[in-house]
């Protein structure tokens, strides 16, 4: 109607003036109901076609969507293992607000508590055995210097005797030499059992009882991971809501969710909407727009175009055992997804997530204007036209948010 007005202004308006004026012609007279057509034929032609081209230039050049969405993420509630509640930290309510890190359910962990008492247990053994260790390489240590002075010892006295020998052979007999050396050796292999045994204790302190104590605390660690999944821990900061478990009840991870943690900077951050396929070519991130919410009357915010999805939803197929039709009629015209963020910080903190807002972004030549030197005059025009037109699309979404209390509450019926 805006448009059909404004085209009026410079086509059936001076039509009429140029009939009444010029012409002589009189409404009620000349000019009436009947033959209006006849008249005024030349300004209303003129007019319906101006106001086409006009509603086409600013709805292609400033896009605008009914499909705006404050888009969040919930978290539900889940363990990572099934289990039976019996204990619940959260006050009982229709929302509860948590930290990040809060306890909010127990399940039943008595399984999970005898395993890390085990691998407790299990640890302090190879302690023990680590003590013990240590202790026999000390005895160990002591029978290598015991072994080591008895062979030297039996190597003097060897020593000895062969050097009596050489300077009077009838002085040392040979068997006698022999048996010295028969007893070196012996005590050789004694020093050789001691520094082994000695080593043997040196390796189970450095290497086999580590390593066996690692394997336990490995075991402690993932008996500690398992006891501490049984309790449900909030994730983010954020309210709790949708919580109807008590205790008693079974919860698991794949079908009986506890509740709904929804994160208090969910739906705060961007707006999601949904445009035609024909504005493909004219959305582009940096573009200004403004949207208004029927969840926050009488407000437009400004925000910008921070993304746009290159991917159309309806195209995507997965692998099924049927073929895809190409015309299947019941595929969707998909739209161009566009991200939206408040141009000021804190621009959606009034409004509630997941409202569904009326959207319109603006296409903006100014730099193309102020730089391009190169541009001919009917495009000099025609970018100055289409910037121009964007004003009268933001009437409209200001009218939009005018009416659209009276509309909601008055004219749909809904009350």
């Amino acid at each position: 109607m805006l448009e059909v007005l404004f085209c009026s202004l410079f086509t059936i308006f001076p039509d009429y003036l140029f009939r009444r004026f010029v012409q002589g012609k009189r409404i009620g007279r000349e000019i009436t109901i009947y033959s209006v057509w006849y008249e005024l034929r030349y300004g209303i032609v003129t007019c319906v076609m101006l106001t086409l081209s006009l509603i086409t230039l600013i709805f292609y050049f400033h896009p605008a969507t009914t499909s705006a969405t404050l888009y969040f993420r919930t978290v539900p509630i889940l363990p990572e293992t099934a289990g039976r509640v019996v204990e619940i930290m959260v006050p009982p309510g229709l929302e509860a607000r948590v930290k990040a890190g809060d306890p909010i359910v127990r399940l039943d962990d008595s399984v999970e508590k005898a395993a890390v008492l085990a691998a407790e247990r299990q640890v302090s053994e190879i302690d023990a055995d680590i003590a013990l260790a240590t202790n026999e390489l000390l005895v160990a240590n002591a029978q290598v210097g015991q072994a080591e002075a008895s062979l030297k010892q039996a190597t003097d006295e060897l020593n000895t005797k062969v050097e009596l020998q050489q300077r009077n052979a009838d002085v040392v007999t040979r068997r006698e030499v022999e048996k010295l050396q028969t007893a070196v050796d012996a005590r050789q292999s004694v020093v050789d059992a001691a520094i082994a045994q000695q080593k043997l204790a040196e390796t189970k302190i450095n290497v086999a009882l580590p390593a066996n104590r690692q394997t336990a605390v490995a075991k402690l660690e993932q008996a500690q991971a398992s006891l501490a999944k049984k309790t449900i821990y909030a994730g983010v900061d954020g309210t709790v809501t949708q919580f109807t478990i008590r205790k008693g009840d079974v919860v698991s991870p794949v079908m009986r969710p506890g509740g709904i943690l929804i994160p208090d900077d969910a739906g705060r951050q961007r707006v999601f909407a949904g445009f035609n396929q024909i504005e493909a070519q004219v959305i582009q991130p940096g573009m200004a727009g403004e949207i208004t919410c029927p969840s926050l009357p009488f407000t437009i915010i400004p925000v910008v175009v921070t993304g746009v999805q290159f991917y159309l939803a309806s195209g995507q197929i997965s692998a099924t055992e049927r073929l895809i039709d190409a015309a299947n009629p019941t595929m969707t015209q998909g739209s161009i997804t566009t991200m939206l963020e408040p141009v000021y910080e804190g621009g959606f903190d009034r409004l509630p997530p997941g409202s569904r807002c009326a959207a319109n972004l603006y296409t903006n030549n100014y730099d193309r204007l102020e730089n391009d030197k190169d541009l001919g005059l009917g495009t000099y025009v025609f970018l100055h036209v289409v910037d121009t037109v964007g004003l009268v699309h933001a009437i409209l979404l200001r009218s939009q948010s005018l009416l659209m209390p009276l509309r909601t509450l008055v004219l749909s019926g809904d009350h």
